[in-house]
């Protein structure tokens, strides 16, 4: 069996994430794995299309940012606690693919990712982060329900 020494987990602070951290965490144990905890905060950079300037979006977005770095803090405290083994980091960009650039550029071995199990419409609007990254992962992926996960 492959080691996985370090484990992607990405979140977004919805229940989602609350339910599936702790498998992120087993995992973690079980190969006694460094886990990084990504939140990516989405680029508004493509807005400046509907005439808003270039510097307020780059300057939400880092609000944004400075306001995911709290939750992430906040996420950590909570659910991390009892997991020292763990790095956590905020970036700015499109979801799906910051999330396989950050894997590839930090040589992760394994992602664990949680879906949300939407379908039809709100599928197609919303989209799935997480289809996309384990279609395109170089690396194996994990997906793990958050609906229907027993607290």
């Amino acid at each position: 069996m492959e080691e996985f020494k370090k484990i992607l987990f990405p979140v977004d602070f919805s229940d989602c994430s609350k339910k599936v951290v702790p498998y992120a965490i087993d995992f973690a144990r079980k190969f006694d794995a460094r886990l990084y905890l990504l939140f990516v905060v989405r680029d508004l950079s493509y807005l400046t299309v509907v005439n808003m300037p270039y510097s307020t979006l780059t300057e939400f977005s880092g609000e944004v940012a400075a306001g995911g770095e709290k939750m992430m803090d906040e996420f950590c405290d909570n659910f991390c606690a009892d997991y020292h083994n763990y790095e956590a980091k905020v970036i700015i960009g499109d979801a799906p693919e910051a999330i396989l650039t950050f894997a590839e550029k930090n040589g992760m071995d394994l992602i664990v990712i949680g879906t949300h199990g939407r379908k039809g419409l709100d599928r197609i609007l919303l989209g799935s982060v997480a289809d996309y990254v384990m279609k395109s992962a170089s690396v194996p992926v994990v997906t793990i329900r958050g609906t229907g996960v027993p607290e």
